[in-house]
């Protein structure tokens, strides 16, 4: 049985989905769910606000507000409560440093975005080959 479940999250309705599938079918175990607001690089994006930013982690932390209220409101469907952690660094890497500390993740298979899966690239794919624990991907 599970204890601690890690869903990251972004603003695709599949990350939504793989979120109420860890309620669903990890119905005792603690869920975090992990926002990764990309760090610097040379296509920045939205991130670019957030690296610049005189406090970066409080900047991180206003770009996920939202999103994060979101999950939120999808655990109160299901009588939840989760805990929630935003990090900047690259999206793939940061999710395979924090799973570490988990015993599953769950996550979307791709981004919302047709520029964001070409852009980011397969995170997903990434975890799934790298992730130090089990990983379900949801369609």
């Amino acid at each position: 049985m599970l204890s601690h479940v890690l869903v990251p999250m972004d603003d695709s309705e599949l990350s939504e989905r793989a979120l109420r599938f860890a309620l669903d079918a990890h119905p005792s175990a603690e869920v975090t769910v992990l926002n990764v607001v990309g760090g610097p690089s040379s296509m920045m994006g939205q991130a670019a606000n957030v690296v610049l930013a005189d406090d970066p982690d409080a900047e991180a932390k206003d770009h996920a507000e939202a999103l994060l209220e979101r999950a939120c409101d999808i655990a109160a469907d299901y009588e939840r409560e989760i805990e929630t952690d935003v990090q900047i660094g690259h999206p793939a890497r940061t999710i395979i440093d924090a799973a570490a500390g988990y015993d599953a993740v769950v996550i979307g298979s791709h981004g919302g975005t047709l520029a964001k899966r070409l852009i980011v690239g397969n995170v997903a794919e990434m975890i799934v080959r790298r992730s130090p624990v089990p990983v379900t991907v949801v369609r």
